[in-house]
């Protein structure tokens, strides 16, 4: 690990209230003491630790960049578990890059994406799980999704990790013991323990792994597309879901011709909507293309909201639109029931019945929409505060091998395998697990995981 002073803008690069310069390291107090005056003009002056400094910096002709509050923190009840210090200046882009520019001059280097969170892990401060739920914070969109991240920041998912491997930790002692010393330990008693606790364990995992499509939900967002032949009202449809005129809205067919993703919190429930050009045969070169994209779309959708125009009658790119989402999960609408009545579905039976009617003109009809993705895709209700939810691909695909490692055991057991094998499926479920954690990491997926930070976190 580098022991290196680093140092970067912690803040947006933009036009803002203040900008923040971090730097974290051993020479950090050092740095700081050399660029800030306070506000008797005197310099070098001794930071006491956690307290705000009014002053200014200056580069190294002596020339104030800014006024600024500064503060000194002492390693290790800091983010790193290093000396930090953090500089508050005026928002906007300049001042905090001529900032940054003069600490860099003094000895530190930049950091890279994730560093400083890199540093609170490789320092012990946190394990690699919570590193993670850091950037989920960050890229959270609902309050539901930002709760479960904080709530794997705190530890939870942690620790239940860390009581499930200890379990196994002790079903490994007992079976290394028999192994060293068979006189001392009966082969029965040691392998009804690891049936036992093989079984509950794997249980335990399989309850941990059926929260993440809930969890994915949360965190990524229901992907849904709407779709239907032009002019039924998709663009209408997004317009009243965001609650703005995102998507162009006119009588003429065609109008969209590429996709528009937005994401939006309806109800606690995060839609990545997707409105797509109309779906029917035509000769215009640009409008083909959009009919494309957003077929394609509906292949990557997880929810497909079908929109048929009540007041034209049943039509062959209808027809059509419904073959390309035969196996996908479809929430079907009647729009413009404000009008009269031409629609005739009754050839589909079962679309018919589950057809919600809607007016998006007369604001008619829409809450049953949002109450239908509800019911399709969360069972019951789901408190984010007292479940404990999977939200990480990463985690879900290791809990997964897990659970097989310990299902390998029982069969192992069935099997009449010997003792020697048993131990060899308990440690790759124990090294899976602490994978999550960050017990063995290897440097590759340190920067893969960290490397979707940004810079300054």
């Amino acid at each position: 690990m580098n022991t290196d002073t680093i140092a970067a803008i912690a803040t947006f690069p933009g036009n803002a209230g203040i900008n923040i310069i971090r730097i974290s390291g051993n020479d950090s107090l050092d740095i700081a003491e050399k660029i800030f005056i306070n506000k008797n003009k005197k310099q070098n002056i001794s930071l006491k630790p956690r307290y705000l400094h009014y002053g200014h910096i200056v580069d190294k002709n002596d020339r104030v960049i800014d006024e600024v509050l500064i503060s000194y923190m002492k390693s290790p009840n800091t983010y790193t578990r290093e000396d930090i210090v953090e500089i508050n200046c005026h928002g906007g882009i300049i001042s905090a890059k001529k900032i940054l520019e003069t600490v860099l001059e003094h000895g530190c280097r930049p950091a890279e994406r994730g560093e400083f969170t890199k540093r609170a892990f490789l320092n012990g401060r946190i394990d690699l799980a919570q590193a993670e739920a850091v950037i989920d914070i960050i890229n959270s969109k609902t309050d539901s999704s930002h709760e479960i991240s904080v709530n794997h920041l705190e530890g939870r998912l942690s620790k239940e990790i860390n009581e499930i491997v200890d379990n196994i930790m002790e079903l490994l002692a007992n079976i290394e013991v028999n192994i060293d010393f068979p006189e001392y330990d009966e082969d029965e008693v040691t392998i009804e323990k690891v049936r036992d606790l093989s079984e509950k364990t794997a249980g335990r995992i399989d309850k941990l792994i059926s929260t993440a499509d809930t969890g994915k939900i949360f965190k990524e967002g229901i992907k849904t597309v709407i779709l239907g032949k032009p002019n039924v009202g998709k663009s209408s449809l997004m317009n009243f879901l965001l609650n703005e005129n995102r998507a162009i809205v006119t009588e003429v067919p065609g109008t969209t011709r590429d996709t528009i993703e937005e994401y939006v919190n309806i109800k606690g429930v995060p839609l990545r909507i997707i409105d797509t050009a109309g779906i029917r045969e035509t000769d215009d070169r640009v409008e083909k293309i959009g009919v494309e994209k957003a077929l394609q779309k509906v292949e990557e959708a997880d929810l497909v909201i079908m929109i048929f125009d009540s007041s034209r009658e049943l039509e062959d790119d209808d027809k059509k639109i419904l073959k390309y989402i035969e196996d996908k999960k479809v929430i079907y609408i009647k729009n413009k029931t404000d009008l009269e009545e031409r629609l005739n579905i009754s050839e589909y039976g079962i679309i018919e019945k589950e057809a919600i009617s809607i007016s998006v003109l007369k604001n008619q009809g829409l809450d049953e929409i949002i109450d239908k993705i509800a019911e399709m895709f969360f069972r019951g209700t789901i408190n984010v505060s007292d479940e404990l939810i999977i939200n990480n691909v990463r985690h879900k695909n290791l809990l997964i091998n897990a659970k097989n490692s310990l299902l390998e055991v029982l069969s192992s057991i069935e099997g009449n395998m010997t003792i020697d094998f048993i131990e060899i499926d308990l440690k790759q479920a124990m090294e899976y697990l602490g994978l999550i954690v960050g017990k063995t990491v290897s440097d590759d997926l340190m920067d893969k995981i960290f490397n979707e930070f940004c810079i300054g976190k």
